[in-house]
């Protein structure tokens, strides 16, 4: 509930850049800014790709980490190509 006492900021009507938009949404709550959504009722989406997670050892990580930043690609990249690899 919003507080009768509290200053709200007016919402711009568009932002300069995605950092401005962010600059203001971090200091900014959603919730003070109800009456500007609109539904998204007719809105799908799509999934194309899953993402799993799984646990390794923190030696295997360390590794793992070693050999991205080898190659300069994020670790989830290397795991991918690792084990479609190993399990062709």
């Amino acid at each position: 509930m919003k507080s009768i006492d509290k200053k709200i900021d007016p919402l711009p009507d568009a932002f300069a850049s995605e950092e401005a938009a962010g600059e203001f949404w971090d200091t900014h709550s959603l919730i003070d800014y109800e009456e500007h959504l609109e539904s998204a009722d007719d809105v799908t989406f799509e999934i194309s790709e899953r993402v799993f997670e799984v646990q390794i050892a923190e030696d295997v990580f360390k590794k793992l980490q070693a050999q991205a930043e080898s190659l300069h690609q994020p670790v989830p990249k290397i795991v991918d190509k690792i084990l479609r690899k190993e399990l062709t």
